[in-house]
């Protein structure tokens, strides 16, 4: 049986890949992003997700891998995502799509080859 921690981890890294896959099919360009609201939505929302899926995530867990990931950022930009989205800096949630997912996605893979 697959420990709840690991089936978070499971679909943290499916929207990893789908932010990926977003950013690959709309194009790594900043410009690009901030004037397509369905890009900018799509990936704000998965990092949103992600967010939320952190929050569940046993103390343990997060105490146990906390040098690898900043599970508080994680999960509080879902909270600037829930409460502050309308203001929220398009700059920050690039910087988060195209920097730090691809390191959430490759400590979940690893993690998930363990």
């Amino acid at each position: 049986m697959v420990s709840p921690d690991m089936q978070r981890i499971q679909h943290i890294r499916e929207y990893c890949e789908r932010i990926d896959n977003t950013v690959k099919r709309y194009g790594h360009d900043y410009s690009v992003f901030t004037s397509d609201g369905d890009y900018f939505d799509s990936v704000s929302m998965k990092i949103m997700q992600i967010g939320e899926l952190a929050g569940g995530l046993s103390e343990e867990f997060r105490e146990r891998t906390k040098n690898q990931i900043r599970w508080g950022a994680v999960r509080g930009i879902r909270n600037l995502f829930a409460h502050a989205y309308a203001s929220m800096d398009k700059k920050v949630i690039w910087d988060v799509a195209v920097q730090d997912v691809p390191k959430l996605l490759q400590f979940c893979n690893e993690i998930m080859a363990q």
